[in-house]
């Protein structure tokens, strides 16, 4: 006798409806109103302590520099280190600092349905590099240092949702890639799982539809970016119908942009950077230019570990992401940049048409800019479909904001065949890329959960 084997579905043809009903959802959720989120943010500020100062980078207590190689390291010898990186990409060379974290962390948001409406579990969380330092973050942001206990600190809220084998129903779950001029090769697990479970939020927790987050996406400094790279993996981009390129086209171009690349990049010590000075307060650059990397002492009453020192990365200035938008037969494209850079896993993942820190390029003539940053300055607020400054993730990087653009290009100035590196895409292209790991680098996906979850912006 045979056995029927019953076959699942190879996709979930509801979720995109379910996800635009969330969507239209802007004002109003089962937590709270859309205009009631300052009050509860304020009160959750008000509830804990928290305070981080600037300690010279030689006092960090728990961290220490290795005596042979310069390397800063945690007496755990777990969490991450900061050492020395030789990159040459495509014969362009030099050497920096940088993140070495090979453990992969869990960024993950816990959904729901309230009265036929998907919401999402969102955390108001301190990390010592915001701006504010409390910002909205997914229900579960956390290394595999802390939550296998590494910190001796407080167990990780809501953590079984994301690894018991039972844990629900998966909405999303891909390995995404952080920066890659500041970390080498650090991926983390990206996911949102719906639960039918009960979950009553904890104080600092709240549920929230995509329409309210999409309208929090907004404001400066409010959606932090582990949040923004989670939700731009959800399948929330709009029938199209068609594109400039096929979507076999579309991973050919980038399939040949990966091959044409040289990029290398090898680990060295710290002590033997070039162009780098070390201080007892910090490590800049000689031209007092990209970044630097400094110690603070933090407090704060809510996280696993109520008290730390650490050291973190500054930007020497503040950045600017932007997509140029424009549209072909109706339909919107966004132009993308194949961008190599010495950190990432694969030597290249789609950016933003602009990608860069105005300070690094202020003493260069335009033509040695780099492409459409100056018509992305210049552009006139009728061309602007949507700006915000958003910070990256506070827990390695302090004050690192950048104000993220939607710029609106005619065809003299972004014409049909970009240059060499860049292409149009559909938002849906990215959606359906971001969906796999390491397509998408993270300015991109700040730039894509926008465009998902702001309806009307293009």
């Amino acid at each position: 006798m045979t056995i029927a084997t019953r076959l699942a579905a190879r996709d979930d043809t509801r979720l995109p409806t379910r996800l635009a009903l969330s969507l239209r959802a802007v004002t109003t959720g089962t937590d709270m109103r859309t205009q009631d989120f300052d009050a509860w943010l304020a009160e959750r500020q008000r509830a804990h302590r928290f305070d981080v100062g600037r300690v010279p980078l030689d006092r960090i207590d728990g961290w220490s520099s290795d005596p042979e190689t310069g390397n800063i390291v945690h007496r755990s010898g777990r969490f991450f280190s900061v050492e020395g990186l030789r990159v040459s990409i495509d014969g362009r060379e030099w050497e920096q600092p940088i993140i070495v974290q090979p453990e992969v962390g869990i960024l993950g948001i816990l959904a729901k349905e309230f009265d036929g409406v998907l919401h999402f579990l969102m955390q108001a969380k301190m990390e010592p590099g915001n701006p504010g330092l409390l910002q909205l973050s997914p229900t579960v942001q956390a290394t595999h240092s802390n939550y296998t206990g590494v910190h001796e600190g407080a167990g990780v809220r809501y953590l079984e949702h994301f690894t018991r084998p039972d844990r629900g129903r998966v909405l999303a779950d891909v390995l995404q890639s952080e920066h890659g001029s500041w970390f080498l090769c650090k991926s983390n697990r990206n996911m949102i799982i719906e639960t039918l479970d009960d979950v009553p939020p904890h104080d600092d927790f709240c549920w929230l539809t995509l329409g309210q987050i999409g309208k929090l996406l907004e404001r400066d400094n409010v959606v932090n970016m582990d949040a923004r790279s989670v939700l731009a993996c959800a399948p929330t981009a709009p029938a199209e119908a068609g594109a400039m390129r096929s979507d076999t086209d579309v991973l050919s171009w980038f399939t040949n942009e990966r091959a044409r690349h040289d990029v290398r990049a090898q680990r060295m010590p710290l002590a033997e950077v070039t162009d780098w000075v070390r201080t007892d307060h910090e490590i800049r650059h000689v031209q007092n230019r990209y970044f630097r990397v400094g110690g603070v002492r933090v407090e704060a009453g809510n996280r696993e570990v109520t008290s730390w020192m650490q050291p973190l990365f500054e930007p020497v200035g503040m950045g600017v992401c932007a997509f140029l938008v424009r549209r072909f037969g109706g339909v919107p494209h966004l132009l993308v940049h194949a961008r190599a850079e010495g950190g990432l896993l694969d030597t290249v993942e789609l950016g933003p048409t602009v990608q860069c820190t105005l300070e690094n390029y202020a003493h260069l003539p335009e033509r040695e800019r780099p492409p459409f940053l100056d018509l992305v300055r210049r552009a006139g607020a009728d061309r602007i479909r949507y700006a915000a400054v958003h910070s990256d993730e506070g827990g390695r990087f302090l004050n690192a904001v950048s104000r993220y653009l939607l710029v609106e290009a005619g065809e003299a100035e972004a014409g049909t065949e970009p240059p060499p590196g860049y292409a149009w895409m559909t938002p849906g292209q990215l959606n359906s890329l971001a969906r796999h790991g390491h397509y998408l680098n993270m300015q991109a996906r700040t730039l894509l959960a926008v465009v998902g979850l702001r309806t009307g912006l293009l």
